[in-house]
């Protein structure tokens, strides 16, 4: 099964306009969750879904501005580091996204960025 935790960068695609995206993705067994930013008005949505192989599916809903439930469904490449698919709103509204796995290890950064803060003994 794929690890799907960690920040994703991507784009999906809506009548041929691409929209980029950021998500952090939380997996637990089959299970995930997690945030998506857009670059658009509508900004942060939360996400929930499932991961069974290398094929992931998840439901988008917007904070604000929005009532829609995006369906996506797509498969994940074997090396882990880059995933795509198909998103749906309706039966009218549908297009393509992908995503890549960001190198950056943002936890690693900020546990780095304390341990300089702190004094090794009090």
């Amino acid at each position: 099964m794929a690890n799907l935790s960690g920040t994703w960068l991507g784009t999906y695609w809506q009548q041929e306009n691409p929209t980029r995206f950021e998500a952090t993705l939380i997996q637990a067994g089959n299970s995930l969750s997690g945030n998506i930013l857009d670059n658009n008005y509508l900004g942060e949505a939360t996400l929930s879904g499932e991961v069974i192989g290398r094929k992931i599916s998840f439901t988008k809903r917007y904070l604000i501005g929005s009532q829609y439930i995006i369906n996506y469904v797509g498969t994940v490449s074997e090396d882990e580091n880059f995933m795509q698919g198909e998103w749906r709103i309706n039966r009218f509204n549908s297009g393509i996204w992908e995503a890549h796995k960001s190198n950056e290890d943002l936890m690693f950064e900020l546990k780095n960025i304390l341990s300089e803060q702190l004094p090794l003994s009090l």
